[in-house]
């Protein structure tokens, strides 16, 4: 699919373009149940503005992961609300953690992005 630009910070798809017929995985076959529960508590889990900005923050750290006591330095939130968002997301299987004595650090789960990134990702027309 081509981009148009209609802006600098923004691009548009053109929809006339070679493959204006390809389709996301989600809708070029028929999802199971047993991976339509999985697939909505990741989308459940990513569909909060605190919980995408935890795993941004989370992703972008030099090492891949990070003390708790960093991110709730980076959110004018409690550190229980905050630890509640890390635990919505460690149950969808997006990040994983490690105690290190009195305090836990969080890591993305690489492949568990990968799979969710497949679902949304265009594929060409059969």
């Amino acid at each position: 699919m081509s981009i148009q630009h209609a802006h600098p910070d923004r691009a548009i798809a053109d929809v006339t373009g070679p493959d204006v017929c390809a389709q996301p995985a989600l809708v070029s076959e028929p999802v199971d149940e047993t991976s339509a529960a999985s697939l909505a508590q990741v989308f459940k889990a990513l569909g909060d503005p605190v919980r995408l900005r935890l795993v941004s923050l989370i992703g972008a750290r030099q090492g891949g992961e990070v003390c708790v006591c960093d991110l709730t330095s980076a959110f004018d939130l409690t550190q229980p609300t905050i630890s509640h968002h890390l635990k919505v997301l460690r149950e969808a299987g997006l990040i994983d953690s490690e105690r290190r004595g009195t305090w836990v650090y969080y890591r993305l789960v690489p492949a568990a992005l990968e799979r969710t990134a497949a679902v949304l990702a265009v594929r060409p027309a059969r």
